[in-house]
Parts: C-alpha cells; sequence; structure tokens
C-alpha cells in the first residue's frame, strides 16, 4: 500500500517564521515579566503594551495556543516554563537569547541566500562593520549581549553542574565565559570547587554583579585578556562552551592548545557546542547553528564529534569522550 504523503510537515517548517516572530515579539515588549507581577485581561495588557485593537486578541490567543500563555475567563498568565525563563526579574531569565534574536538574527537571516552564494557573513561585516563593536559599542548593547549569551547557555550549564565529576577536581575557569553562568551553577552545586571565568576586561562588571547575586564573589573571580593573544590562567577543568564554533578550523586548535597549555595533568577541557551528529542527519539544530555562523562569522562552523574527538587528539589528549546536554548540545570531555 502506497504510504500517504501531507504538505502538512513542509508548511510546518516553512511558515514557521510566523511562531517564532510572535514569541520574539512578546520578550521584546516585555510582555512575559508584566504577567508575571499579576494575571491581567486581554484589555488591560493591550492598554499596557501599547496595542491596537485590532491584533492584540489574536496575537495574546495565538500565545495561549503556543503554549507561552493561559487563559482563563478573559483574564491571562504565564505558561509555568514562560513565568521561569522569560520573567526578566528572575534568576532563571533565558529571554536574553531571544532579545538577541529578534534584534539581529532575525533580519540577517532574510539574506541567507546570499550568504550561500557567497558564502561571507550578513551581519555588520557586510557593510564593512565589526560585529563585537556593534554589540559591545555602549554598556547596554554589552550586557544585552552577555546575558544573551547566559540565556543560551542556562539549561547546558545546570546539565554539566550536574553530570560531570566535579568531584575529582577543585578549579574550574570558563575561557569566554560572559557572566559567569557554567561557574556559577558549578559551584551552586558542589562546596568544594572555586573558579571563575577569562573575558574581555569591559566584562567585569556585568560578571561581578551577576556573581555577587548569587553570594559567590568570594569563590569566583574575574580574569581579564583576550583568549588568542594572552595566556591562560591554570585551573583543573577549562571550559569553552559556545567558543569553538565561531571560528575557523586554525582558530579552533589554536584555542584548544592555549586550554592544554594551561592544564594540569590529569586536568580536563569541557568543550559545548551545537555539536553535530557524525551522519550529519539528525541534529537539525546543529546544523542550522552552523548556518548561523555562515550569517555571523567570517569562518566559523559548527563540527562533528568525531572532529572535535580528533582535534583533541592532535592537540595532546590523551582520551575524550562525548556526551549529550541539551537541545542539541553536547559536550566533548578532553583529558589532559
Amino acid at each position: 500500500m502506497r504510504q500517504e504523503i501531507s504538505p502538512e510537515p513542509i508548511l510546518e517548517v516553512g511558515l514557521g517564521f510566523m511562531a517564532s516572530k510572535a514569541l520574539l515579539t512578546a520578550v521584546e515588549l516585555d510582555l512575559f515579566s508584566r504577567l508575571a507581577e499579576a494575571p491581567r485581561t486581554g484589555g488591560d495588557l493591550a492598554g499596557a503594551l501599547g496595542l491596537h485593537s485590532r491584533g492584540a486578541a489574536d496575537f495574546l490567543d495565538a500565545l495561549v495556543a503556543l503554549g507561552f500563555l493561559e487563559r482563563s475567563e478573559g483574564v491571562y498568565r504565564n505558561s509555568p516554563s514562560a513565568d521561569t525563563f522569560l520573567d526578566r526579574g528572575k534568576a532563571t531569565y533565558a529571554g536574553g537569547i531571544l532579545e538577541m534574536a529578534n534584534s539581529r538574527l532575525y533580519p540577517f537571516w532574510g539574506s541567507l541566500t546570499e550568504a550561500l552564494q557567497t558564502g561571507k557573513p550578513q551581519n555588520e561585516h557586510k557593510h564593512g562593520g565589526d560585529v563585537f563593536d556593534a554589540i559591545y559599542h555602549d554598556q547596554e548593547g554589552l550586557e544585552r549581549f552577555l546575558h544573551g549569551m547566559t540565556g543560551l547557555s542556562m539549561g547546558k550549564a545546570m546539565v554539566i553542574a550536574q553530570r560531570f565529576p566535579w568531584a575529582d577536581y577543585r578549579t574550574v575557569l570558563d575561557v569566554g565565559g560572559a557572566v559567569g553562568c557554567v561557574p556559577v551553577a558549578v559551584a551552586q552545586r558542589h562546596a568544594h570547587m572555586s573558579g571563575g571565568v577569562f573575558e574581555l576586561p569591559r566584562v567585569r562588571p556585568v560578571f561581578e554583579k551577576y556573581v555577587a547575586s548569587f553570594g559567590l564573589g568570594d569563590r569566583l573571580t574575574f580574569h581579564g585578556g583576550d583568549f588568542f593573544t594572552d595566556d591562560l590562567p591554570g585551573a583543573d577543568v577549562i571550559v569553552l562552551g559556545q567558543i569553538l564554533h565561531g571560528w575557523g578550523l586554525e582558530e579552533k586548535r589554536l584555542l584548544l592548545k592555549k586550554a592544554y597549555d594551561a592544564l594540569p595533568d590529569g586536568g580536563a577541557v569541557l568543550v559545548y557546542d551545537a555539536i553535530i551528529d557524525d551522519d550529519r542527519k539528525e541534529n537539525t539544530f546543529g546544523l542550522l547553528a552552523s548556518l548561523n555562523m555562515l550569517i555571523e562569522t567570517r569562518s566559523g562552523f559548527e563540527y562533528t564529534a568525531a572532529d572535535g574527538r580528533a582535534w583533541l587528539a592532535e592537540t595532546g589528549f590523551s582520551s575524550s569522550r562525548i556526551e549529550p546536554l541539551t537541545d542539541g548540545y553536547s559536550m566533548l570531555v578532553g583529558i589532559k
């Protein structure tokens, strides 16, 4: 019997941008933070957010249908997940990456065809600018980017803090670790651990504010520098989280070598990215994330576990393993 086929999967992907933009706009309007204060009627919400009456109900009810809001007798409230991760007032806020997706990635992805035909970035580089100058041009932009990275890393940080054998180590250094999401998660769960991040000097005040909010200022320290030009401080475990994917092969190998040199014998490097499955068929997010590197960087790309393990071996690591995290991410662990 011939298997029936349907256009629905095609249309679901092809029109997926509609649902995406509805969520991104809700984050932009800070809808979820307002509802975290108290449930509200549709009219009250529309007035508070400055929404025109023509589209307000459809917008709010679309968010209900998507599972981000709940509605009962005309009163809207956040779903449990939205209340936890999309309320700006909570330490678990993960919306920073969605803010960045809305303001930067969403318009840049409109030029994917050009990126594929030219092999060139479609962000600020396209017009002679620099992506980091654009992101870091003021303190507000810097903090938005850093908290965006924190939102993207938070779930992975919790899994890493739980699964990695931290009892075997004493110190951790997160290279390019933004505000310190991973070290904070590790220090919260493991009282014997100390460490910090290695980041550009201007990140220091944002890091210190974030770490202080968890009462961990006595255990987590900021190290300022440039990971391409400076040596890394020593630690038992060095984390390269969402760092390697932004650079070409030469830079990837250089960063792994720097990590190797900073580790003691028996130390570990922990690399996490949207690592692609070796057959390049299953991790849809990883493959799309690699296209995002095409759009956002001059030479970056995601890579397979086999690629990563080969680079670790070439660098001198005696053994390595791959472990799944969450949301299409995995971590490579190399032991010196």
